[in-house]
């Protein structure tokens, strides 16, 4: 098939920041070569990938029918088990089986996925090492497609979908926070929707971390962030230790791609995008674009979630949802304060009457 050109930075980015300052972030070209787990299912907007000798063979009773994501750690695939059906596969890569960060990491995001047991959140089976010394997590395989996708061919989207995408990933990250996780990198590619149920998965705890860890027990270093600069929260790029609150302005930024087809930021490269994060507001929505307007609470209530300052968004990432819900519901009643060209239009009759 004909795959479609990517338009986005990469999957993750680490750059350092020490002081708060610029100092070097990788430039990686727009269809970039990291994958994340987001893509194991339906294959979508994935760049061919060369034979696998894996594919074919069995792994713990795996059966191995098709490489469908890559990551910078890992592959993931499409297996079939005895017991399970439909499975996705994780496996770390070889090339890292002797780095001790490396599979700390992986090892953390698979306690992660057992630890959040969620409707939305896609079920970890089992996690273990093969004889021949292949770490993997066996997961839920999820129907549906990767949100980014569906969301660059239909949105804007209807705002009563809108918010049941966003309450169930709200949902889904109140989860993860109430059992002290933090996700830092919740992003369309790492949400599975199916339109038909309009139901959500979120996919990918591969770069969370917990909120009780110590800092020697930290595995991203100071000065360094991980995340995808176009969902991640500003406080992330100084190198702090993050809290719920950056899953909260990633969510919002999700929001306001459902809601608009654009992003709050209009940077072309990542050295942009870093600069405009850390010193510019962000787009307002209905300034997002041209001929589309939201009522003033909606709007109100997209970009203090999208505030610079955790502090001045919402207490939690549930109670966001919830108030976009409210907000959503008053659009197209008779009198919503739409602020559109002819509700403008009126008042300016209506003043000179």
């Amino acid at each position: 098939m004909t795959l479609p050109k990517r338009r986005y930075f990469s999957l993750g980015i680490i750059a350092s920041v020490p002081r708060c300052q610029y100092t070097a972030l990788s430039t990686i070209p727009s269809d970039g070569p990291f994958f994340s787990l987001a893509s194991l299912c339906g294959g979508r907007y994935l760049r061919p990938v060369a034979r696998d000798s894996l594919v074919g063979t069995s792994l713990a009773g795996y059966t191995l029918l098709d490489r469908v994501g890559e990551g910078g750690t890992a592959t993931v695939y499409h297996a079939q088990h005895e017991k399970y059906g439909d499975v996705a596969v994780k496996v770390l890569r070889e090339k890292l089986r002797q780095d001790k960060t490396a599979v700390a990491r992986f090892l953390r995001e698979a306690s992660f996925g057992t630890r959040v047991q969620h409707p939305n959140v896609v079920r970890t089976i089992e996690i273990g090492q093969s004889p021949e010394g292949l770490n993997y997590i066996a997961l839920e395989w999820a129907p549906g497609e990767i949100l980014e996708g569906y969301a660059k061919r239909n949105a804007p989207l209807p705002c009563d979908e809108v918010s049941t995408i966003t309450l169930q990933i709200a949902d889904a990250v109140y989860a993860a926070h109430a059992n002290g996780i933090v996700h830092r990198d919740l992003k369309p590619e790492n949400l599975m929707y199916d339109p038909t149920t309009r139901n959500v998965k979120l996919l990918d705890f591969g770069i969370a971390t917990a909120t009780d860890v110590t800092p020697d027990e930290r595995l991203t270093r100071a000065g360094f962030f991980v995340g995808t600069l176009m969902y991640v929260a500003p406080e992330a790029l100084s190198g702090e230790v993050v809290t719920p609150a950056a899953d909260q302005y990633s969510l919002s930024t999700i929001a306001y791609l459902l809601l608009t087809g654009t992003l709050p930021f209009t940077a072309k490269s990542p050295r942009e995008m870093f600069t405009q994060l850390l010193s510019q507001a962000p787009v307002t929505l209905n300034r997002a674009r041209p001929g589309l307007q939201f009522p003033a609470i909606v709007e109100s209530t997209v970009m203090r979630a999208l505030s610079k300052s955790p502090k001045e968004r919402f207490p939690d990432v549930l109670a966001f949802a919830k108030a976009l819900e409210q907000a959503l519901a008053t659009v197209g009643q008779p009198g919503a304060d739409s602020g559109s060209f002819m509700s403008r239009m009126r008042g300016m009759f209506k003043g000179k009457n």
